[in-house]
């Protein structure tokens, strides 16, 4: 008896470390960035794109750099340039963007603390020429975006939740900048049940944004993330859901008289 007791637990030993391989084979095939988000992290003529410093950053150089930029910090695991198209498709418009990455890829505690706001305020930093900007993140990186605008207000014109569930350990409520939330309703991670009970922690005036059939993976350019539900639309019809309301919002901040450039200064 006590043999097979002992062959019991080696063979279900063996399986929990298979399961645990495939598992994290699967992760690191799902989280990496598909050939859009490569091919749009390649710098052209448009487009200037410089990796290093913890972040990917795209500037415009075919028009005039606006003084309004976008710092999107990703979600947890994924290859930043998953949200390349987004950069650029805003960087086309003459927006500078920096898109952060979370350390260790937010795995085992990346994303907490203040090493990963540090990294935004650096980024900041790095692009004296823009003096207002959106905040925005997608799941763990809405989390890192809603703590960066308690933390740090300075500079911050306007909040971008995408695919996310957050804030959920702050309250936003009572924040006065404009707030843009985009959800899925097959979001398997950010379900609708967990956005509905965190909703009370934004502001009474936040813009949602709905889209039906769309996931939690299809916000980025990368695989099927695990334990998210099956879209029912395109990806390519979320993504442009997702670059039509950030590009409202960056013009929207733009057209701010806070965020104007005085003639003086032009």
């Amino acid at each position: 008896m006590a043999g097979l007791i002992k062959r019991i637990k080696r063979v279900w030993i063996t399986l929990g470390l298979a399961a645990t391989a495939v598992f994290i084979l699967w992760c690191l095939v799902a989280y990496r960035a598909n050939a859009d988000g490569l091919s749009a992290s390649l710098p052209d003529d448009r487009v200037d794109v410089v990796h290093g410093n913890d972040r990917w950053v795209f500037e415009p150089r075919a028009s005039p750099t606006r003084t309004v930029g976008l710092l999107f910090f990703s979600g947890a695991l994924v290859d930043p340039r998953a949200y390349a198209r987004l950069a650029r498709h805003a960087a086309d418009a003459g927006y500078p963007v920096a898109v952060v990455e979370l350390p260790r890829r937010g795995a085992l505690g990346g994303a907490e603390g203040s090493p990963v706001l540090q990294r935004g305020r650096n980024a900041m930093a790095a692009m004296p020429e823009v003096h207002c900007w959106v905040i925005g993140g997608h799941s763990r990186g809405g989390e890192v975006a809603s703590r960066y605008v308690l933390a740090h207000p300075d500079g911050v014109a306007a909040l971008l939740l995408v695919g996310t569930s957050h804030p959920r350990d702050v309250d936003l409520s009572a924040l006065t900048l404009p707030v843009t939330k985009l959800v899925a309703d097959r979001d398997g991670l950010a379900t609708p049940e967990r956005v509905a009970r965190n909703r009370h922690l934004l502001p009474p005036a936040t813009h949602w944004v709905e889209i039906a059939g769309g996931n939690h993976s299809q916000f980025g350019d990368y695989g099927f993330q695990p334990g998210d539900g099956f879209a029912r639309v395109p990806r390519q019809t979320q993504w442009q859901r997702l670059a039509d309301e950030t590009r409202r919002l960056l013009d929207d901040t733009a057209a701010t008289p806070a965020c104007t450039p005085s003639i003086e200064a032009s």
